[in-house]
Protein backbone atom coordinates (compact mmCIF):
# COMPACT_ATOMS: atom_id res chain seq x y z
CA UNK A 1 0.00 0.00 0.00
CA UNK A 2 1.64 2.96 -1.02
CA UNK A 3 2.22 6.05 1.38
CA UNK A 4 2.67 9.80 0.98
CA UNK A 5 6.03 11.35 0.58
CA UNK A 6 3.81 14.87 2.48
CA UNK A 7 6.99 16.15 4.99
CA UNK A 8 10.04 14.66 3.39
CA UNK A 9 11.90 16.47 0.90
CA UNK A 10 14.63 14.81 -0.98
CA UNK A 11 18.30 16.31 0.25
CA UNK A 12 20.26 14.11 -2.09
CA UNK A 13 20.36 11.92 -5.20
CA UNK A 14 21.58 8.47 -3.82
CA UNK A 15 25.03 8.91 -5.66
CA UNK A 16 25.81 12.27 -4.54
CA UNK A 17 26.74 10.97 -1.33
CA UNK A 18 30.18 10.18 0.03
CA UNK A 19 32.70 10.18 3.44
CA UNK A 20 32.29 13.66 3.80
CA UNK A 21 28.79 13.35 4.80
CA UNK A 22 29.13 10.95 7.29
CA UNK A 23 27.10 11.63 10.46
CA UNK A 24 24.85 13.82 8.49
CA UNK A 25 21.00 12.91 8.55
CA UNK A 26 19.68 12.72 4.76
CA UNK A 27 16.62 11.94 3.14
CA UNK A 28 16.85 9.75 -0.16
CA UNK A 29 14.77 8.67 -2.56
CA UNK A 30 14.61 5.91 -5.53
CA UNK A 31 13.50 2.55 -6.60
CA UNK A 32 14.50 -0.74 -4.60
CA UNK A 33 17.31 -2.52 -6.91
CA UNK A 34 17.90 -5.74 -4.39
CA UNK A 35 16.54 -6.46 -1.13
CA UNK A 36 18.69 -8.90 1.08
CA UNK A 37 17.19 -9.81 4.67
CA UNK A 38 19.45 -11.67 6.65
CA UNK A 39 17.74 -12.03 9.81
CA UNK A 40 17.40 -9.05 12.18
CA UNK A 41 19.42 -7.03 9.36
CA UNK A 42 18.44 -5.79 6.02
CA UNK A 43 20.38 -4.86 3.29
CA UNK A 44 18.68 -2.52 0.36
CA UNK A 45 20.33 -1.29 -2.70
CA UNK A 46 18.54 1.95 -3.35
CA UNK A 47 18.42 3.08 -7.27
CA UNK A 48 18.03 6.36 -8.83
CA UNK A 49 19.95 8.17 -12.06
CA UNK A 50 22.59 8.98 -10.12
CA UNK A 51 23.64 5.61 -8.89
CA UNK A 52 23.00 2.86 -6.40
CA UNK A 53 23.37 3.45 -2.55
CA UNK A 54 23.47 0.92 0.10
CA UNK A 55 20.60 1.26 2.95
CA UNK A 56 20.63 -0.75 6.09
CA UNK A 57 17.68 -1.74 8.26
CA UNK A 58 17.57 -2.66 11.75
CA UNK A 59 14.91 -2.83 13.89
CA UNK A 60 16.51 -0.60 17.01
CA UNK A 61 17.05 2.36 14.66
CA UNK A 62 14.22 2.01 12.33
CA UNK A 63 11.71 1.05 14.55
CA UNK A 64 9.73 -1.72 14.60
CA UNK A 65 6.83 -0.65 12.15
CA UNK A 66 9.72 0.65 9.44
CA UNK A 67 11.15 -2.61 10.07
CA UNK A 68 8.30 -4.31 9.21
CA UNK A 69 7.78 -2.57 5.71
CA UNK A 70 11.20 -3.17 4.81
CA UNK A 71 10.73 -6.83 5.12
CA UNK A 72 8.01 -6.15 2.58
CA UNK A 73 10.16 -4.25 0.16
CA UNK A 74 10.82 -5.91 -3.33
CA UNK A 75 12.74 -4.76 -6.71
CA UNK A 76 11.21 -1.93 -8.33
CA UNK A 77 9.44 -0.60 -5.18
CA UNK A 78 9.56 3.10 -5.10
CA UNK A 79 10.71 4.66 -1.46
CA UNK A 80 11.90 7.15 0.48
CA UNK A 81 14.69 6.66 3.35
CA UNK A 82 15.52 9.08 5.79
CA UNK A 83 18.70 7.67 7.98
CA UNK A 84 22.32 8.72 8.92
CA UNK A 85 25.28 8.44 6.89
CA UNK A 86 27.76 5.95 8.08
CA UNK A 87 30.84 4.40 6.77
CA UNK A 88 30.57 1.07 5.32
CA UNK A 89 30.85 -1.22 8.34
CA UNK A 90 31.42 -4.61 5.86
CA UNK A 91 33.89 -3.13 4.11
CA UNK A 92 34.74 -0.77 0.57
CA UNK A 93 32.94 -1.90 -2.34
CA UNK A 94 35.39 -0.37 -4.51
CA UNK A 95 33.18 -1.34 -7.60
CA UNK A 96 30.32 1.63 -6.43
CA UNK A 97 30.53 5.43 -6.76
CA UNK A 98 29.17 5.40 -2.86
CA UNK A 99 31.19 2.35 -1.68
CA UNK A 100 32.63 3.81 1.05
CA UNK A 101 29.25 4.31 2.58
CA UNK A 102 25.70 3.46 3.96
CA UNK A 103 22.65 4.54 5.26
CA UNK A 104 21.24 3.42 8.58
CA UNK A 105 17.51 3.88 8.23
CA UNK A 106 15.62 5.83 10.93
CA UNK A 107 12.45 6.34 8.81
CA UNK A 108 10.87 4.57 5.63
CA UNK A 109 8.28 4.79 3.36
CA UNK A 110 6.73 2.84 0.73
CA UNK A 111 5.78 5.29 -2.03
CA UNK A 112 4.86 2.89 -4.73
CA UNK A 113 4.85 -1.14 -4.64
CA UNK A 114 5.65 -2.98 -8.15
CA UNK A 115 4.51 -5.71 -10.02
CA UNK A 116 8.36 -8.07 -10.95
CA UNK A 117 9.09 -6.70 -13.90
CA UNK A 118 8.86 -9.10 -17.46
CA UNK A 119 13.11 -8.37 -17.17
CA UNK A 120 15.94 -7.53 -14.73
CA UNK A 121 16.35 -3.67 -14.64
CA UNK A 122 20.69 -4.11 -15.11
CA UNK A 123 23.34 -3.01 -16.65
CA UNK A 124 24.13 -4.58 -19.85
CA UNK A 125 20.93 -6.44 -20.22
CA UNK A 126 20.71 -9.67 -22.64
CA UNK A 127 16.44 -9.59 -22.32
CA UNK A 128 15.64 -9.12 -25.91
CA UNK A 129 15.71 -5.83 -27.69
CA UNK A 130 11.66 -5.91 -28.81
CA UNK A 131 10.87 -7.12 -24.65
CA UNK A 132 12.85 -4.32 -23.41
CA UNK A 133 11.49 -1.95 -26.42
CA UNK A 134 7.90 -3.07 -25.62
CA UNK A 135 8.33 -1.91 -22.43
CA UNK A 136 10.59 0.85 -22.96
CA UNK A 137 9.58 2.81 -19.61
CA UNK A 138 11.75 -0.10 -17.51
CA UNK A 139 14.22 -0.42 -19.81
CA UNK A 140 15.04 3.30 -19.59
CA UNK A 141 15.96 2.57 -15.81
CA UNK A 142 18.93 0.59 -16.59
CA UNK A 143 22.09 2.84 -15.62
CA UNK A 144 23.59 2.13 -18.66
CA UNK A 145 20.71 3.44 -20.32
CA UNK A 146 20.39 6.42 -18.28
CA UNK A 147 24.17 7.10 -18.40
CA UNK A 148 23.55 7.62 -22.75
CA UNK A 149 20.67 9.31 -22.22
CA UNK A 150 22.24 11.78 -19.40
CA UNK A 151 25.34 12.09 -21.66
CA UNK A 152 22.51 13.30 -24.53
CA UNK A 153 21.24 16.03 -22.46
CA UNK A 154 25.10 17.34 -21.17
CA UNK A 155 26.15 17.43 -24.95
CA UNK A 156 22.83 19.46 -25.73
CA UNK A 157 23.66 21.78 -23.26
CA UNK A 158 27.38 21.74 -24.32
CA UNK A 159 26.68 22.69 -28.19
CA UNK A 160 24.04 25.63 -27.16
CA UNK A 161 26.30 27.12 -24.51
CA UNK A 162 29.45 27.31 -27.38
CA UNK A 163 26.89 28.20 -30.41
CA UNK A 164 25.60 31.00 -28.10
CA UNK A 165 28.87 32.56 -27.31
CA UNK A 166 30.13 32.50 -30.70
CA UNK A 167 26.76 34.68 -31.53
CA UNK A 168 24.42 32.09 -32.67
CA UNK A 169 20.55 32.65 -32.52
CA UNK A 170 18.57 30.05 -31.43
CA UNK A 171 15.52 30.26 -33.62
CA UNK A 172 13.16 27.18 -34.78
CA UNK A 173 11.79 26.79 -37.71
CA UNK A 174 8.00 25.23 -38.70
CA UNK A 175 7.23 21.83 -38.20
CA UNK A 176 4.50 21.78 -40.89
CA UNK A 177 6.01 22.84 -44.35
CA UNK A 178 5.64 22.51 -48.23
CA UNK A 179 6.52 19.12 -49.20
CA UNK A 180 9.26 19.43 -51.75
CA UNK A 181 10.30 15.94 -52.68
CA UNK A 182 14.09 15.64 -53.64
CA UNK A 183 15.39 12.33 -52.31
CA UNK A 184 13.90 10.76 -49.26
CA UNK A 185 10.42 10.45 -49.01
CA UNK A 186 8.24 13.26 -46.59
CA UNK A 187 6.32 12.18 -44.41
CA UNK A 188 2.85 13.72 -45.22
CA UNK A 189 0.28 15.25 -42.70
CA UNK A 190 -3.26 16.03 -44.24
CA UNK A 191 -5.27 19.57 -43.60
CA UNK A 192 -8.82 19.26 -42.56
CA UNK A 193 -8.80 23.27 -43.19
CA UNK A 194 -7.74 23.07 -46.59
CA UNK A 195 -9.23 19.60 -48.11
CA UNK A 196 -7.12 17.30 -50.22
CA UNK A 197 -3.89 19.43 -49.17
CA UNK A 198 -0.95 18.27 -46.87
CA UNK A 199 2.09 19.51 -45.10
CA UNK A 200 5.20 17.88 -45.25
CA UNK A 201 7.17 17.09 -42.02
CA UNK A 202 10.65 18.33 -42.44
CA UNK A 203 13.70 16.05 -43.28
CA UNK A 204 15.57 19.44 -42.52
CA UNK A 205 14.83 22.69 -42.08
CA UNK A 206 17.69 23.60 -44.70
CA UNK A 207 15.25 26.04 -46.75
CA UNK A 208 13.96 27.99 -43.35
CA UNK A 209 17.65 28.12 -42.33
CA UNK A 210 18.37 29.75 -45.79
CA UNK A 211 15.54 32.21 -45.58
CA UNK A 212 16.98 33.42 -42.36
CA UNK A 213 19.89 34.26 -43.78
CA UNK A 214 18.30 36.69 -46.86
CA UNK A 215 16.18 38.19 -43.08
CA UNK A 216 19.42 39.44 -41.60
CA UNK A 217 20.23 37.21 -38.89
CA UNK A 218 23.64 36.29 -39.52
CA UNK A 219 23.92 33.09 -37.36
CA UNK A 220 21.27 30.26 -36.59
CA UNK A 221 21.54 27.68 -34.69
CA UNK A 222 18.73 25.10 -33.81
CA UNK A 223 18.50 21.82 -32.27
CA UNK A 224 15.98 20.22 -34.59
CA UNK A 225 13.50 17.34 -35.09
CA UNK A 226 13.19 15.98 -38.45
CA UNK A 227 11.63 13.08 -40.22
CA UNK A 228 12.39 11.05 -43.56
CA UNK A 229 10.19 8.20 -44.42
CA UNK A 230 13.07 5.78 -45.42
CA UNK A 231 14.30 2.58 -44.69
CA UNK A 232 15.54 2.11 -41.07
CA UNK A 233 19.19 0.45 -40.02
CA UNK A 234 21.16 0.98 -37.49
CA UNK A 235 22.03 4.41 -37.11
CA UNK A 236 18.89 5.24 -39.29
CA UNK A 237 15.08 6.10 -37.59
CA UNK A 238 12.24 8.32 -38.95
CA UNK A 239 12.28 10.90 -37.15
CA UNK A 240 15.86 11.80 -35.57
CA UNK A 241 17.44 15.11 -34.55
CA UNK A 242 20.08 17.22 -36.32
CA UNK A 243 22.06 20.56 -34.83
CA UNK A 244 21.21 22.30 -37.87
CA UNK A 245 23.64 25.92 -38.23
CA UNK A 246 23.62 28.40 -40.84
CA UNK A 247 26.43 31.10 -41.29
CA UNK A 248 26.03 34.31 -43.28
CA UNK A 249 29.25 35.98 -45.07
CA UNK A 250 31.41 32.51 -45.16
CA UNK A 251 33.10 30.41 -46.80
CA UNK A 252 34.40 26.84 -46.59
CA UNK A 253 37.00 27.52 -44.11
CA UNK A 254 35.00 29.82 -41.83
CA UNK A 255 32.27 27.23 -41.16
CA UNK A 256 35.18 24.47 -40.64
CA UNK A 257 37.13 26.38 -38.04
CA UNK A 258 34.13 27.07 -36.11
CA UNK A 259 33.03 23.47 -35.96
CA UNK A 260 36.42 22.09 -35.58
CA UNK A 261 36.43 24.44 -31.78
CA UNK A 262 33.14 22.89 -31.31
CA UNK A 263 33.85 19.30 -31.79
CA UNK A 264 37.19 20.07 -29.76
CA UNK A 265 34.53 21.37 -26.45
CA UNK A 266 32.16 19.15 -26.80
CA UNK A 267 34.34 15.99 -27.22
CA UNK A 268 36.83 17.45 -23.99
CA UNK A 269 33.53 18.42 -21.87
CA UNK A 270 31.71 15.15 -22.35
CA UNK A 271 34.16 12.25 -22.87
CA UNK A 272 37.55 14.03 -21.73
CA UNK A 273 38.93 13.39 -25.13
CA UNK A 274 41.31 15.86 -26.57
CA UNK A 275 40.83 16.22 -30.04
CA UNK A 276 44.07 17.74 -31.84
CA UNK A 277 43.34 20.56 -34.59
CA UNK A 278 43.41 21.48 -37.66
CA UNK A 279 41.49 18.13 -38.57
CA UNK A 280 42.52 16.53 -41.70
CA UNK A 281 41.20 16.91 -45.02
CA UNK A 282 40.56 15.10 -48.10
CA UNK A 283 39.10 15.56 -50.98
CA UNK A 284 36.21 13.25 -51.97
CA UNK A 285 38.31 11.77 -55.03
CA UNK A 286 41.51 11.00 -52.96
CA UNK A 287 38.80 9.62 -50.19
CA UNK A 288 37.16 7.05 -53.20
CA UNK A 289 40.42 6.43 -54.96
CA UNK A 290 42.33 5.38 -51.08
CA UNK A 291 39.71 3.94 -49.36
CA UNK A 292 36.45 3.33 -51.42
CA UNK A 293 34.67 4.94 -49.41
CA UNK A 294 33.24 9.45 -48.77
CA UNK A 295 33.17 8.50 -45.20
CA UNK A 296 36.60 6.50 -44.63
CA UNK A 297 37.61 4.57 -41.51
CA UNK A 298 41.20 5.99 -40.95
CA UNK A 299 41.90 3.90 -38.22
CA UNK A 300 43.60 1.10 -39.86
CA UNK A 301 45.48 1.38 -43.35
CA UNK A 302 44.23 -1.51 -45.91
CA UNK A 303 43.95 1.11 -48.67
CA UNK A 304 43.06 0.19 -52.39
CA UNK A 305 45.77 0.53 -55.08
CA UNK A 306 44.94 1.14 -58.55
CA UNK A 307 46.52 -1.26 -60.64
CA UNK A 308 44.97 -0.50 -63.82
CA UNK A 309 48.16 0.61 -65.78
CA UNK A 310 50.05 -2.39 -64.38
CA UNK A 311 47.32 -5.11 -66.08
CA UNK A 312 46.46 -2.71 -68.73
CA UNK A 313 48.43 -5.46 -71.31
CA UNK A 314 47.20 -8.53 -69.79
CA UNK A 315 45.18 -11.41 -71.24
CA UNK A 316 42.93 -11.80 -68.42
CA UNK A 317 39.40 -11.21 -70.15
CA UNK A 318 37.95 -9.82 -66.29
CA UNK A 319 40.64 -7.16 -65.97
CA UNK A 320 40.96 -6.04 -69.64
CA UNK A 321 36.65 -5.79 -69.81
CA UNK A 322 36.26 -3.69 -67.18
CA UNK A 323 39.09 -1.07 -68.63
CA UNK A 324 37.75 -1.35 -71.85
CA UNK A 325 34.61 -0.19 -70.33
CA UNK A 326 35.73 2.77 -69.06
CA UNK A 327 36.38 1.40 -65.61
CA UNK A 328 38.81 0.68 -63.23
CA UNK A 329 40.97 -2.53 -61.45
CA UNK A 330 41.85 -2.11 -57.86
CA UNK A 331 43.13 -4.14 -54.97
CA UNK A 332 43.79 -4.23 -51.14
CA UNK A 333 46.56 -6.40 -49.57
CA UNK A 334 45.17 -8.06 -46.64
CA UNK A 335 48.64 -8.65 -44.84
CA UNK A 336 48.97 -12.08 -43.23
CA UNK A 337 46.45 -13.93 -44.50
CA UNK A 338 47.80 -15.76 -47.85
CA UNK A 339 47.04 -18.63 -46.04
CA UNK A 340 43.28 -18.00 -45.45
CA UNK A 341 41.42 -21.66 -46.69
CA UNK A 342 39.41 -21.44 -49.82
CA UNK A 343 36.12 -21.90 -48.32
CA UNK A 344 37.22 -18.33 -47.03
CA UNK A 345 38.22 -16.73 -49.93
CA UNK A 346 34.90 -18.16 -51.57
CA UNK A 347 32.44 -16.28 -48.78
CA UNK A 348 34.60 -13.28 -49.61
CA UNK A 349 33.77 -13.57 -53.60
CA UNK A 350 30.03 -14.00 -52.39
CA UNK A 351 30.58 -10.97 -49.94
CA UNK A 352 31.63 -8.84 -52.76
CA UNK A 353 28.83 -10.05 -55.01
CA UNK A 354 26.57 -8.78 -52.22
CA UNK A 355 27.80 -5.35 -53.29
CA UNK A 356 27.49 -5.54 -57.13
CA UNK A 357 30.95 -7.11 -58.25
CA UNK A 358 30.72 -9.75 -60.89
CA UNK A 359 33.30 -11.77 -58.88
CA UNK A 360 36.53 -10.68 -56.84
CA UNK A 361 39.68 -12.13 -58.00
CA UNK A 362 42.92 -13.07 -55.40
CA UNK A 363 46.19 -13.51 -55.23
CA UNK A 364 47.45 -15.72 -52.16
CA UNK A 365 50.88 -15.65 -51.49
CA UNK A 366 52.49 -18.67 -49.38
CA UNK A 367 54.96 -18.08 -46.61
CA UNK A 368 57.92 -20.01 -48.60
CA UNK A 369 56.70 -17.11 -51.86
CA UNK A 370 54.44 -19.36 -53.94
CA UNK A 371 51.61 -18.19 -55.49
CA UNK A 372 48.13 -19.32 -55.53
CA UNK A 373 45.63 -17.31 -58.19
CA UNK A 374 42.05 -17.24 -59.55
CA UNK A 375 43.95 -15.83 -62.68
CA UNK A 376 47.39 -16.68 -62.75
CA UNK A 377 46.89 -19.00 -65.84
CA UNK A 378 46.17 -15.84 -67.57
CA UNK A 379 49.16 -13.83 -66.89
CA UNK A 380 52.68 -14.07 -68.07
CA UNK A 381 54.64 -14.62 -65.03
CA UNK A 382 56.40 -11.25 -65.05
CA UNK A 383 53.50 -9.63 -65.01
CA UNK A 384 52.40 -11.41 -61.72
CA UNK A 385 55.67 -10.30 -60.64
CA UNK A 386 54.70 -6.46 -61.42
CA UNK A 387 51.45 -6.48 -60.11
CA UNK A 388 52.34 -8.08 -56.48
CA UNK A 389 55.22 -5.49 -56.49
CA UNK A 390 52.60 -2.71 -57.09
CA UNK A 391 50.05 -4.17 -54.41
CA UNK A 392 53.36 -4.37 -52.00
CA UNK A 393 52.75 -7.82 -51.39
CA UNK A 394 55.06 -10.10 -49.55
CA UNK A 395 55.15 -13.67 -48.19
CA UNK A 396 52.01 -14.20 -45.84
CA UNK A 397 50.01 -11.50 -47.59
CA UNK A 398 46.35 -12.21 -49.48
CA UNK A 399 46.20 -9.79 -52.51
CA UNK A 400 42.06 -9.51 -53.44
CA UNK A 401 40.96 -7.36 -57.31
CA UNK A 402 38.07 -6.05 -58.35
CA UNK A 403 37.56 -5.07 -61.63
CA UNK A 404 34.51 -2.81 -63.04
CA UNK A 405 32.89 0.58 -63.14
CA UNK A 406 34.46 2.98 -60.70
CA UNK A 407 31.62 2.95 -58.50
CA UNK A 408 31.25 -0.71 -58.20
CA UNK A 409 34.82 -1.01 -57.74
CA UNK A 410 34.73 1.53 -54.67
CA UNK A 411 31.64 -0.10 -53.36
CA UNK A 412 33.03 -3.56 -53.42
CA UNK A 413 36.83 -2.56 -51.65
CA UNK A 414 35.62 -0.02 -49.68
CA UNK A 415 33.30 -2.60 -47.91
CA UNK A 416 35.43 -5.64 -48.02
CA UNK A 417 38.22 -3.42 -46.60
CA UNK A 418 35.86 -3.19 -43.75
CA UNK A 419 34.56 -6.21 -43.71
CA UNK A 420 38.59 -7.86 -43.41
CA UNK A 421 39.23 -5.36 -40.90
CA UNK A 422 36.87 -6.50 -38.35
CA UNK A 423 37.63 -10.23 -38.94
CA UNK A 424 41.49 -9.42 -38.38
CA UNK A 425 41.11 -6.54 -35.42
CA UNK A 426 42.59 -4.06 -37.10
CA UNK A 427 40.56 -1.45 -35.49
CA UNK A 428 41.32 0.37 -32.75
CA UNK A 429 38.16 0.76 -31.07
CA UNK A 430 39.85 3.67 -28.45
CA UNK A 431 40.76 5.88 -31.08
CA UNK A 432 38.71 8.45 -32.47
CA UNK A 433 39.49 9.62 -35.82
CA UNK A 434 37.91 12.96 -37.38
CA UNK A 435 38.30 13.83 -41.16
CA UNK A 436 36.66 16.50 -43.50
CA UNK A 437 35.76 15.24 -47.06
CA UNK A 438 36.04 18.08 -49.00
CA UNK A 439 35.29 18.75 -52.76
CA UNK A 440 32.42 16.24 -53.45
CA UNK A 441 30.62 16.13 -56.87
CA UNK A 442 27.66 18.21 -57.40
CA UNK A 443 25.78 16.06 -59.24
CA UNK A 444 25.93 11.91 -59.90
CA UNK A 445 24.29 10.32 -62.73
CA UNK A 446 20.79 8.38 -61.81
CA UNK A 447 20.17 5.77 -64.22
CA UNK A 448 16.50 4.83 -62.93
CA UNK A 449 15.41 8.75 -63.08
CA UNK A 450 17.42 9.11 -66.70
CA UNK A 451 18.88 12.31 -65.40
CA UNK A 452 21.90 13.90 -62.89
CA UNK A 453 20.33 14.25 -59.39
CA UNK A 454 22.26 16.95 -56.48
CA UNK A 455 24.61 14.13 -54.39
CA UNK A 456 23.51 16.67 -51.45
CA UNK A 457 21.04 19.08 -52.09
CA UNK A 458 19.88 21.60 -55.58
CA UNK A 459 20.89 24.72 -53.15
CA UNK A 460 25.28 23.33 -53.15
CA UNK A 461 27.55 25.95 -54.80
CA UNK A 462 29.45 24.30 -56.76
CA UNK A 463 33.08 25.39 -57.28
CA UNK A 464 33.83 28.56 -59.39
CA UNK A 465 36.51 27.46 -61.42
CA UNK A 466 33.93 24.49 -62.38
CA UNK A 467 31.09 26.68 -63.38
CA UNK A 468 31.97 26.23 -67.02
CA UNK A 469 31.43 22.62 -67.14
CA UNK A 470 28.19 22.88 -65.89
CA UNK A 471 26.16 23.03 -69.33
CA UNK A 472 29.60 21.09 -71.18
CA UNK A 473 30.48 18.05 -68.33
CA UNK A 474 27.74 18.36 -65.24
CA UNK A 475 29.71 15.47 -63.68
CA UNK A 476 33.08 17.36 -63.27
CA UNK A 477 31.38 19.80 -61.23
CA UNK A 478 32.44 20.00 -57.97
CA UNK A 479 30.68 21.38 -55.27
CA UNK A 480 31.79 23.51 -51.78
CA UNK A 481 30.41 20.70 -49.72
CA UNK A 482 32.06 18.98 -46.49
CA UNK A 483 31.38 16.45 -44.33
CA UNK A 484 32.97 15.76 -41.25
CA UNK A 485 33.39 11.82 -40.93
CA UNK A 486 34.54 10.23 -37.27
CA UNK A 487 35.74 6.66 -37.51
CA UNK A 488 34.32 5.64 -40.51
CA UNK A 489 30.67 7.08 -40.28
CA UNK A 490 29.09 10.84 -41.26
CA UNK A 491 28.78 12.52 -38.16
CA UNK A 492 27.60 15.48 -39.81
CA UNK A 493 27.41 17.57 -43.28
CA UNK A 494 27.39 20.70 -45.06
CA UNK A 495 28.19 23.60 -48.33
CA UNK A 496 28.36 26.84 -49.07
CA UNK A 497 24.82 27.67 -50.57
CA UNK A 498 23.54 29.39 -53.83
CA UNK A 499 23.18 32.69 -53.28
CA UNK A 500 22.92 33.97 -57.10
CA UNK A 501 19.77 34.03 -58.76
CA UNK A 502 21.16 32.62 -62.18
CA UNK A 503 23.39 30.12 -60.50
CA UNK A 504 20.59 29.04 -59.05
CA UNK A 505 18.09 28.78 -62.26
CA UNK A 506 21.01 27.19 -63.78
CA UNK A 507 21.55 24.31 -61.48
CA UNK A 508 17.54 23.37 -61.88
CA UNK A 509 18.21 23.44 -65.29
CA UNK A 510 21.27 20.92 -65.12
CA UNK A 511 18.74 18.98 -62.59
CA UNK A 512 15.97 18.57 -65.15
CA UNK A 513 13.34 21.21 -63.45
CA UNK A 514 11.56 23.24 -65.88
CA UNK A 515 11.60 27.31 -64.32
CA UNK A 516 7.97 26.93 -63.73
CA UNK A 517 8.28 23.62 -61.88
CA UNK A 518 11.30 25.05 -60.04
CA UNK A 519 9.45 28.01 -59.01
CA UNK A 520 6.12 25.84 -58.12
CA UNK A 521 8.37 23.77 -55.04
CA UNK A 522 10.81 26.39 -54.45
CA UNK A 523 9.29 29.41 -55.41
CA UNK A 524 8.98 30.95 -51.67
CA UNK A 525 13.34 30.51 -51.79
CA UNK A 526 13.79 32.06 -55.04
CA UNK A 527 11.47 35.09 -54.65
CA UNK A 528 13.12 35.71 -51.68
CA UNK A 529 16.50 36.00 -53.34
CA UNK A 530 15.37 38.66 -55.71
CA UNK A 531 15.72 40.75 -52.76
CA UNK A 532 19.44 40.63 -51.64
CA UNK A 533 20.75 37.74 -50.30
CA UNK A 534 23.83 37.52 -48.31
CA UNK A 535 26.96 34.33 -49.22
CA UNK A 536 26.39 31.98 -46.81
CA UNK A 537 26.94 28.52 -45.40
CA UNK A 538 25.70 25.68 -43.45
CA UNK A 539 26.31 22.48 -42.15
CA UNK A 540 24.23 19.94 -39.41
CA UNK A 541 25.32 17.12 -37.81
CA UNK A 542 23.09 13.77 -36.95
CA UNK A 543 23.08 14.32 -32.85
CA UNK A 544 21.55 10.91 -32.17
CA UNK A 545 24.50 9.40 -34.82
CA UNK A 546 27.33 11.61 -32.75
CA UNK A 547 25.90 10.55 -29.27
CA UNK A 548 26.09 7.00 -29.95
CA UNK A 549 29.46 7.29 -30.98
CA UNK A 550 30.56 9.37 -28.30
CA UNK A 551 28.59 6.28 -25.87
CA UNK A 552 30.71 4.06 -27.48
CA UNK A 553 26.91 2.16 -28.77
CA UNK A 554 26.41 0.34 -32.25
CA UNK A 555 22.71 1.49 -32.65
CA UNK A 556 21.10 4.91 -32.38
CA UNK A 557 18.41 3.22 -30.28
CA UNK A 558 20.29 3.51 -27.42
CA UNK A 559 20.15 7.06 -27.00
CA UNK A 560 17.02 7.59 -27.88
CA UNK A 561 14.58 7.39 -24.91
CA UNK A 562 11.57 5.95 -27.35
CA UNK A 563 12.73 4.84 -30.57
CA UNK A 564 11.16 3.28 -33.05
CA UNK A 565 12.05 -0.06 -34.33
CA UNK A 566 13.21 -1.51 -38.39
CA UNK A 567 9.30 -1.03 -39.50
CA UNK A 568 9.51 2.47 -38.11
CA UNK A 569 6.48 1.25 -35.21
CA UNK A 570 6.36 2.05 -31.74
CA UNK A 571 6.32 -1.38 -29.84
CA UNK A 572 5.61 0.43 -26.65
CA UNK A 573 3.07 2.71 -27.64
CA UNK A 574 1.31 0.36 -31.04
CA UNK A 575 1.88 3.30 -32.84
CA UNK A 576 1.37 4.06 -35.91
CA UNK A 577 -2.61 2.79 -35.72
CA UNK A 578 -6.01 3.27 -37.21
CA UNK A 579 -7.98 6.57 -36.57
CA UNK A 580 -11.05 7.14 -35.84
CA UNK A 581 -13.49 6.99 -39.04
CA UNK A 582 -14.94 10.73 -38.12
CA UNK A 583 -11.66 11.63 -37.75
CA UNK A 584 -10.44 10.29 -41.13
CA UNK A 585 -13.93 12.11 -42.84
CA UNK A 586 -13.27 15.40 -41.78
CA UNK A 587 -9.93 14.96 -43.21
CA UNK A 588 -11.42 13.83 -46.82
CA UNK A 589 -9.40 10.72 -46.51
CA UNK A 590 -10.12 6.99 -47.33
CA UNK A 591 -8.53 3.95 -47.01
CA UNK A 592 -8.65 1.56 -49.83
CA UNK A 593 -8.65 -2.27 -49.22
CA UNK A 594 -5.83 -4.05 -49.98
CA UNK A 595 -6.93 -6.28 -52.95
CA UNK A 596 -7.18 -9.80 -51.62
CA UNK A 597 -4.90 -12.00 -53.41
Amino acid sequence: MSESMKGLKRTHRCAELDSANVGKIVTVMGWVQKSRNKGGIIFVDLRDRSGLLQIIFEEADAGSENFAKAEKLRAEFVVAVVGRVEQRAGGINKNLKTGEIEIRATELRILSESETPPFPIEENSKTKEDLRLKYRYLDLRRPDLQRNIIMRSKAAAVIRNFLSEEGFLEIETPILGKSTPEGARDYLVPSRVHPGNFYGLPQSPQLFKQLLMCSGYDRYFQIAKCFRDEDLRADRQPEFTQVDMELSFVDVDDVIEVNERLLARLFKEIIDLDVQLPIPRMTWQEAMDRFGSDKPDTRFGMELQDVSDVVKDCEFVVFKGALEDGGSVRGINAKGQGSMPRKKIDALVKFARDYGAKGLAYIAIQEDGTVKSSFAKFMKDEEMRALIKAMGGENGDLLLFAADKNKVVYDVLGALRLELAEKMELIDKNKFNFLWVTEFPLLEWSDEEGRYTAMHHPFTMPMEEDLQYLDSDPGRVRAKAYDIVLNGTEIGGGSVRIFQNHVQEKMFEVLGFEKEDAYERFGFLLNAFKYGVPPHAGLAYGFDRLIMIMAGMDSIRDVIAFPKVKDASCLMTDAPNVVDAVQLKELGIDIAEEEQM
